[in-house]
């Protein structure tokens, strides 16, 4: 996400840091710099232009702080007007009696039928019995595809394409009424593009149903037109929200930072994945954090509590200290990480130098890495895991065999494990000195 960007912004952001002192000229330079890298970025014009207008005014204004060097002040600057830029949060409303109804609307492709099924799991996990309504008959198998996600989450979907769509949703509500949901999510019908028959069903939907929220899953990838699709469906239905799918792409990401300002409709939730655990409430402050190369320490934190057991990570982080880790728990910990996504996105999430030195390397080759270390792990004994004392030259060769590696990948593996005890047993000694300045 936005990694040409993040690139472009850091060089200039170094530049900054190294200079001790600012003039005007310095600030209005590294504005050019800003300014191209956004407008690279297909950030819109105007968003531009108004953001480095707000900036430059207050770095060569009077703001002085004791802490910060100039380089950083201006950095500081530079991420709370891009917080500013890409707006408030704005939570799902969940006000008034229940069942509450939200209708997704989007032209096709954008991802409506997943984002329905993600947002379902979503609120499910908040303790919302959610009833999903497939009002998608025209795509071919969209119905079934929202009933095998139906399935797979456990949440009853209501289907019926004897009927048209404005009636299946109001059957639907009146389903939920009786049948104790507190929650509807109403997948409606996309075109290839916005037309006056889409537009009538869809007023049609929300007149049966007076949905709380009407949310536009748009596409984040397809730059600038998706500001004009945004702006076309407020006009045409009125819309609470958008979602943005495929934020995890090698789009260049200025939809994200331009359409808050550009329609005045507020971002809900960004899609990162196909996987359906890939949908993250909107935050501003994290999102600029994570465009600005700082990291996101706090979705890090979040997707760690999620994959991982607290009980199973005490007994972990405490071996570790101890001195007590096995191989038998690294191997624990890799399934766990895999639960927590794409290493891609995990490496975005990380702060600081850590941050630096993850994007110069290849996910690929590290998913490659894990996969081979699960293999040879995974052929050893329980008694070899638990003690790699015993891993003499014949059952290195075994293992190899049995993994189908060679004994050398079984050494790497060995060494790498040991480095990593060594580590461990340093920060005890030490009580951890040291990690912040991984951080940076």
């Amino acid at each position: 996400m936005f990694e040409t960007l993040t690139g472009r912004l850091n060089q200039v952001f170094d530049q900054l840091r190294r200079r001790g002192k600012l003039s005007e000229a310095d600030v209005d330079a590294a504005m050019r710099e800003v300014r191209l890298a956004l407008l690279e970025a297909d950030v819109h014009f105007s968003v531009v232009k108004s953001f480095i207008a707000r900036v430059r005014e207050r770095a060569v204004g009077a703001e002085v702080s004791k802490v910060l060097n100039p380089g950083q002040q201006v950095i500081k600057i530079v991420n709370e007007e891009l917080i500013g830029t890409l707006g408030e949060p704005a939570p799902l409303n969940l006000t008034g009696p229940r069942p509450r109804v939200i209708m997704m609307v989007g032209l096709q492709g954008a991802g409506k039928t997943t984002a329905s099924g993600k947002l379902a799991r979503l609120m499910k996990s908040k303790g919302e019995r959610i009833l999903l309504v497939a009002g998608d008959p025209y795509r071919p198998a969209a119905v079934k595809q929202l009933q095998q996600l139906g399935e797979r989450l456990d949440v009853d979907v209501e289907a019926d394409t004897s009927i048209t769509p404005p009636q299946l949703a109001k059957r639907a509500l009146d389903k939920a009424e009786k049948g104790g949901y507190s929650l509807v999510i109403v997948d409606t019908a996309g075109r290839s593009q916005m037309d006056a028959d889409l537009m009538n069903e869809l007023k049609a939907i929300h007149a049966n149903v007076n949905p709380v929220d009407t949310l536009l899953v748009i596409d984040s990838m397809i730059g600038q037109e998706a500001l004009n699709i945004a702006q076309g469906f407020k006009d045409a239905i009125g819309l609470t929200g958008l979602v943005l799918t495929k934020m995890d792409g090698d789009s260049r990401g200025g939809a994200a930072i331009s359409i808050r300002s550009v329609t005045g409709v507020p971002i809900k939730f960004i899609g990162t994945g196909e996987k359906l655990d890939a949908l993250e409430t909107y935050d501003p402050a994290r999102l600029s954090s994570r465009i600005l190369g700082m990291g996101d320490i706090i979705g890090l934190i979040e997707k760690a509590e999620a994959a991982y057991d607290s009980q199973t990570m005490e007994k972990q982080a405490e071996k570790m200290m101890t001195g007590g880790f096995t191989l038998e728990d690294w191997l624990d910990q890799m399934k766990q990480m895999k639960k927590m996504g794409p290493l891609a996105q995990i490496m975005d999430m990380l702060p600081g130098q850590m941050g630096q030195a993850a994007r110069g390397i290849d996910p690929t080759v590290v998913e490659k890495s894990f996969k081979q270390s699960e293999a040879i792990i995974n052929s050893m004994t329980l008694k070899e895991r638990r003690n790699p004392d015993l891993l003499n030259a014949s059952r290195r060769r075994r293992i190899a065999a049995g993994s189908g590696m060679e004994v050398q990948d079984v050494n790497r593996l060995i060494k790498q494990f040991r480095e990593t005890q060594k580590m461990m047993k340093m920060l005890q000694k030490t009580g951890g000195k040291g990690l912040g300045r991984m951080f940076g």
